[in-house]
């Protein structure tokens, strides 16, 4: 039975025990007081004891964990001290982002990303160099493990995040192999937005009897001022209903941007095609992409590119996108949390905006628990039977190409290419564009990404590929 442990009221990074590079990292990154899972997970990791960790999206659990496990790095050990599992590589992608950034002052210190969608070989290959800290998905890193390619002989600490999803997607099995494989003597952290009776057992089975169980409470004045500038709705529909029902919510609510939500991928990719069979501009963002076919799909979808993106909670972790007009859940999550988190994406920076959900009738018990923790109404709007044959006149006004265009271009900041050298090569001389021609510009590693009104991007694609750089040729792309 797990022993359950007092909130304690707010701290300082400095009074929770951590080292002098750790607090000056994450005041750098603009941390300015501890939040309460990391006020409570914090001491209790770094003394030493198994942690299950409780509490809401976005409430900083990769800190909680993250900083004390990264105090224990051995860094002139070269090998796997630190395992972190996700459910997928977005997630693993994100955590390992932060750990990065709270280890700016660790000198040489070396995190890997372990996951599927990827080549095995480059993440063998660098094992083999030498890491310290594994952030991966459970499929591939038993896979390393297995094949010897990933040695835990110095592993003292396992992490598994988001660990109610992870036993949601079917990993279960997966983590108990991979815990098989680790030192029996080591430290197991659980975190979770969630305690089902899953997470019970699984910690019984993975951690200490003396593990301690730390609770965070989402209370309703938090939750409310997360969607302070949101606007919610709901409209009761039936199955068969359901996507006339969404037609009729995309046209009467204007949006230049929209994410609607879907539990399922299946959901998201049959709701996708759906979409483009009327000519909306729409794609799809679910854990069957691979990270370069991700970053496209958020690049288009943040400059304007794409008007509609359909996601899967899972994959949406981490969009940030400014302006974001109108969230729609197409299908009600199960957990109010989420819910929050969902449509706390938009409503942001003193703006405003909308949420509508589809729910099953009236008296949706969901509804009730969303209104009981936020304090706040959902309105119900009132139903209406649309026809299938309705829906393309529906969908006519939102049908066309999105107001501007996506150009990748074969070259990014580790080829020393920055936004102004793409901005001079689009409105110089060769390119030929306005500066109002010209839209957002994200640049990546490897590549980069902008965005121009879509009925020159043709004529900018061919001029880009023609000319110049920095006086060096890159590959320009139209995407589509």
């Amino acid at each position: 039975m797990l022993t359950p442990v007092q909130q304690p009221p707010p701290a300082t990074f400095q009074g929770l025990g951590l080292d002098a590079p750790l607090v000056a990292a994450v005041e750098v990154l603009g941390f300015r007081e501890p939040t309460p899972v990391q006020a409570t997970c914090i001491p209790a990791l770094l003394s030493g004891q198994d942690v299950v960790g409780q509490s809401k999206t976005g409430s900083g659990k990769t800190a909680a964990f993250g900083l004390p496990l990264l105090q224990r790095v051995e860094l002139a050990r070269r090998e796997v001290q630190a395992l972190i599992l996700c459910p997928t590589r977005e997630l693993a992608a994100q955590v390992a982002r932060e750990l990065r950034g709270f280890g700016t002052g660790l000198q040489g210190l070396t995190i890997q990303e372990l996951t599927g969608g990827q080549p095995a070989r480059p993440q063998r290959e660098a094992l083999k160099r030498g890491v310290h800290v594994a952030v991966g998905t459970p499929g591939r890193v038993l896979d390393h493990l297995q094949s010897g390619s990933l040695h835990a002989r110095s592993l003292h600490t396992l992490v598994l995040d988001e660990a109610d999803r992870m036993l949601d997607m079917g990993f279960g099995p997966d983590v108990r192999r991979i815990a098989k494989l680790l030192p029996g003597e080591r430290q197991t952290a659980l975190f979770s937005a969630t305690f089902p009776d899953s997470i019970e057992s699984m910690s019984q089975s993975l951690q200490q009897p003396s593990a301690v169980r730390i609770t965070v409470e989402e209370d309703a004045p938090e939750a409310a001022q997360e969607i302070q500038g949101v606007t919610q709705l709901r409209l009761a529909s039936t199955p068969d209903q359901r996507f006339p029902s969404l037609c009729r919510v995309l046209a009467e609510h204007p949006h230049e941007s929209a994410i609607v939500f879907c539990n399922f991928k299946a959901s998201v990719a049959e709701l996708t095609e759906n979409l483009r069979y009327y000519g909306v501009s729409a794609d799809r963002l679910d854990g069957d992409l691979d990270q370069f076919h991700r970053d496209e799909v958020l690049a288009r979808f943040r400059n304007g590119s794409v008007r509609i993106l359909v996601a899967t909670d899972v994959a949406g972790r981490g969009i940030d996108i400014d302006g974001l007009d109108l969230v729609v859940n197409y299908e009600l999550p199960s957990q109010p949390e989420i819910y929050v988190h969902r449509i706390g994406r938009t409503g942001r920076a003193g703006k405003t905006g909308v949420a509508v959900s589809l729910v099953k009738g009236s008296h949706d018990p969901r509804i009730t628990d969303i209104e009981a923790l936020t304090g706040l109404p959902v309105v119900e709007i009132p139903a209406e039977t649309i026809a299938p044959s309705d829906v393309p006149a529906i969908l006519s006004p939102l049908a066309g190409p999105p107001p501007m265009a996506t150009i990748r271009i074969s070259g990014g900041r580790k080829d020393k290419v920055r936004r102004g050298d793409i901005l001079g090569a689009l409105t110089g001389e060769a390119g030929a564009l306005q500066g109002a021609d010209v839209g957002k510009i994200e640049v990546h590693d490897r590549l980069s990404y902008v965005a121009v009104v879509e009925h020159l991007a043709r004529a900018a694609t061919g001029r880009l590929n023609k000319g110049r750089i920095k006086g060096k040729r890159y590959r320009a792309t139209l995407l589509r």
